[in-house]
């Protein structure tokens, strides 16, 4: 029970050290800037901006910023619960820790996939990017997947050079999203908007969605994939300086600021775009392009795909490194292959960056079909939203019972973190819900049965196979603890 330990006792001086530990190389700025390209404001809003245009038509402005107060709240308890408990692997590690090992091997079995899986989607659309800056943007299928592989690679390639390449690299996509989606989105809303405001609210229900309440919901859930990713600054708590008091920061100073530029983006894009330009997008295309060319010139077309690709490579490459530390996590405890869990000298585990990369590579080959690529594009997801649902509801039930004093941690948030994790959890699981929920006219009007209803059969999949492991392999309740290295950061 934790209701009346100390956060040293969570993490007791006197354990021995983890067989694998990592290296505490990361400041504030630096989870913070790994926070805000995992979200990344461009790999977010430029991948659903053609796709709620021709679902809801118009008018989804209201639900992106809806989806992002509600994440806010969901942020908080992620916070909370990194103040107390900040250790590798982020939610998995709470939900075993709070829930006991059967929860956190079903909360690893799908964070995992569910990151993985984004991580797929991530490495198709920033092909598409990649292949566009070099010309190649007509292609389809093998062509664009190969493309992603390429993307993967340079992803891998930053994670396994050494850690300061990485958070260079990192802190540039950081400037590059700055300049390239703020300043760009900036320039177009002071100087080049087509339309008034009243835009950002018209046209709902006039896409395939039947009506407006389902162009709303449908909103929505597309909405979802622009706010996830934050809880990554809390799967590299364990690499992180003084964690307890700079990891809650960065979780919920990453959302917040990926936040406020999604929004005005996409208001600014909205009021300089010709609608018909949305349209006609796809998974496979770049609705952005012609319009910074129509307004700026054709030399601007060079520089912003740079800059866009720059801040796709800091995405990918920091979902590399957040699945990687789960992927971690879970070897060191036995609920993966211990290989996985080996570091090198410097402290930085590549057999689980690779294991990643292999996964997230294999699952390319669904881009093959463009339509799977939106199957692969909903689990990722739904499972993330599965996820928050999984940790707000375990942190919700620990509270309630006693299992689990929010009073312990760095953060204290009294009466109102009760009330914070209620809505966290409700939302959570709506949203999952209405991610999940089959919808032709989203999809594709002939879509089979199973594309339809991806989400729960991939999930329940998942939730299947984890129980027949459990039941042939019981979990051990070895769990790694952790002494409290805040005070005595590691510098390179």
């Amino acid at each position: 029970m934790l209701m009346k330990e100390s956060p040293d006792t969570i993490f007791p001086a006197s354990a021995t050290s983890p067989p694998e530990t990592l290296n505490r190389s990361l400041s504030l700025w630096n989870s913070l800037t790994i926070g805000f390209a995992t979200v990344s404001p461009v790999a977010g809003l430029y991948a659903i901006i053609g796709v709620q245009t021709v679902v809801a038509g118009g008018g989804w402005f209201s639900a992106l910023a809806l989806c992002l107060v509600m994440q806010l709240l969901v942020a908080t308890v992620y916070a909370e619960l990194s103040s107390q408990i900040p250790i590798a692997g982020g939610a998995y590690k709470w939900a075993r820790q709070l829930g006991g090992a059967t929860a956190g091997t079903y909360a690893g079995a799908i964070y995992v996939s569910s990151t993985i899986a984004m991580l797929t989607t991530t490495a198709y659309t920033g092909g598409v990017w990649l292949a566009i800056f070099f010309g190649s943007g007509s292609g389809t299928g093998v062509t664009l997947v190969l493309w992603g592989a390429v993307f993967m690679l340079i992803c891998t390639v930053l994670n396994l050079v050494h850690v300061a390449v990485f958070k260079f690299l990192i802190s540039l996509g950081v400037y590059a999203e700055i300049v390239g989606s703020f300043g760009v989105a900036l320039l177009l809303f002071l100087f080049f908007r087509q339309h008034e405001f009243s835009e950002l609210f018209a046209h709902l229900g006039t896409g395939t969605a039947p009506s407006q309440t389902a162009a709303f919901l449908a909103a929505l859930a597309i909405s979802g994939w622009a706010f996830i990713g934050f809880d990554a600054c809390s799967t590299i708590a364990e690499e992180t300086q003084e964690p307890k008091r700079m990891v809650p920061r960065a979780i919920f100073l990453s959302l917040c600021m990926v936040g406020s530029v999604v929004l005005f983006n996409s208001a600014a894009l909205t009021l300089s775009f010709n609608r018909d330009t949305l349209v006609h997008t796809s998974a496979a295309s770049d609705p952005v392009t012609p319009v910074i060319v129509d307004n700026f010139g054709a030399w601007a077309e060079t520089p912003f795909l740079a800059i866009v690709m720059i801040a796709f490579l800091a995405c990918g490459s920091s979902m590399v490194q957040y699945t990687s530390r789960i992927v971690f996590s879970m070897a060191r405890e036995g609920s993966m292959p211990a290989v996985l869990s080996r570091v090198t000298s410097a402290g930085a585990p590549h057999n689980g960056v690779l294991f990643t990369v292999l996964l997230a590579t294999l699952g390319l080959l669904f881009g093959l079909n463009d339509e799977a690529v939106a199957t692969v594009l909903a689990f990722g997801t739904g499972g993330l939203y599965a996820m928050f649902a999984m940790t707000t509801g375990v942190g919700l039930f620990t509270r309630l019972t006693g299992r689990w004093d929010p009073s312990l941690g760095h953060l204290k948030l009294g009466v109102w973190g009760l009330l914070i994790n209620t809505a966290a959890f409700l939302w959570s699981v709506f949203e999952f819900v209405n991610i999940a929920w089959p919808r032709p006219y989203a999809i594709s009007p002939d879509a089979p049965w199973w594309q339809l209803w991806a989400v729960p059969l991939v999930l329940g999949s998942i939730l299947g196979l984890t129980t027949l492991y459990l039941l042939a392999v019981k979990p051990r309740r070895d769990d790694v603890l952790m002494r409290p290295r805040e005070s005595t950061p590691t510098q390179e």
